[in-house]
């Protein structure tokens, strides 16, 4: 629990899946990037943003505490997931916010169920543009996950071990998980992001907020500008010294563009 925010499990289909809610007002469905932290890594956003809206913010399947989906999935079968747990909740309509993975399966949420959201916000987004950074890219290569994926694992496990051991038990985070690593060759290429939804951008009806850090070392803050340019009704908010998580990076003026453009 962390302050009026609880830890809850629903059951979305056959899955047991782990979810964060609290607060009043219009509901705020929150999806998460690919870190491991799932979606502890909005835990200090909360207790600000459940001041104007009910949140939720689910792990995503794999991430956290939420079981995994059988077999391959990817973005289309993640925003089938969103969907089949909002269905769950109750909410026949709600407002929805996407952070770098998350917010290319919001992305492709307004696509495929418009009627269900009121607004869209959109965080340093994937899927905007074909530009990635490389560790993502090198992550992402098919015939490199089996080896350096596990490597990779088995190091954060070790230092994460170690920091509980002797340091700080409670402040040490997974930056990355074993769903985030094999979830890295559907977002990208070693030459590119996999899944541009560029071309569709001028089908997105509803308001959208795209929000980002102007030095983000992931994907660059161009695809902000080229995404407002092409959906209909957009409106940009560009954080001049943050990076890709800028709504950790600065969250009470991050909180405020929000609340100003949900209302």
């Amino acid at each position: 629990m962390i302050g009026d925010i609880l830890s809850k499990k629903i059951k979305v289909g056959q899955l047991d899946i782990r979810y964060l809610t609290g607060g009043r007002g219009e509901p705020l469905i929150v999806i998460h990037g690919g870190g491991g932290q799932g979606a502890q890594a909005w835990r200090n956003n909360l207790e600000e943003l459940a001041r104007n809206y009910t949140m939720y913010v689910p792990d995503l399947p794999g991430f956290g505490g939420s079981q995994p989906l059988s077999g391959d999935y990817f973005i289309p079968e993640l925003t089938e997931f969103i969907n089949d747990f909002s269905r769950e909740l109750g909410l026949d309509k709600f407002y929805l916010m996407g952070h770098s993975l998350g917010g290319g399966i919001a992305l492709d949420y307004a696509l495929k169920f418009p009627h269900k959201i009121k607004k869209l916000v959109l965080v340093s987004s994937m899927c905007l543009g074909r530009e990635i950074a490389f560790w993502v890219r090198f992550l992402s290569h098919r015939l490199l996950i089996g080896v350096l994926g596990g490597i990779a694992l088995a190091a954060i496990r070790f230092v994460k071990w170690l920091a509980k051991s002797l340091y700080a038990p409670n402040e040490f985070v997974e930056p990355i998980c074993q769903t985030s690593v094999y979830l890295g060759s559907s977002i990208s290429t070693l030459k590119e992001q996999a899944t541009v939804l560029m071309h569709r951008l001028s089908e997105i009806m509803v308001p959208t907020l795209v929000v980002w850090g102007a030095k983000d070392p992931v994907v660059p803050v161009r695809h902000a500008y080229a995404a407002a340019y092409l959906i209909p009704d957009c409106r940009v908010k560009v954080f001049a010294d943050s990076g890709h998580s800028v709504y950790r990076e600065k969250i009470k003026e991050f909180s405020r563009e929000l609340m100003s453009f949900l209302g």
